[in-house]
């Protein structure tokens, strides 16, 4: 059960996360190069909650049940 709790709340940080990072895609449409983009999302908290959450949800789903 604290599994399944987990994965949800993994993929609810990600998808918050990742809709994030792809709007700031729109800063290479305005002429910013690449290099800055990534400088720039990884000074943001939204770039941070994506990656918690791919981890925690890749962490639910890897790690084996203690039941048998």
């Amino acid at each position: 059960m604290v599994r399944i709790f987990i994965m949800f709340v993994g993929f609810g940080f990600s998808v918050a996360g990742g809709i994030s990072l792809l709007a700031y895609l729109n800063l290479l449409t305005l002429g910013y190069e690449f290099s800055y983009y990534m400088r720039f999302i990884t000074t943001r908290v939204e770039f941070y909650l994506f990656i918690l959450g791919v981890i925690m949800v890749i962490g639910s789903l890897a790690i084996p049940d203690r039941r048998k």
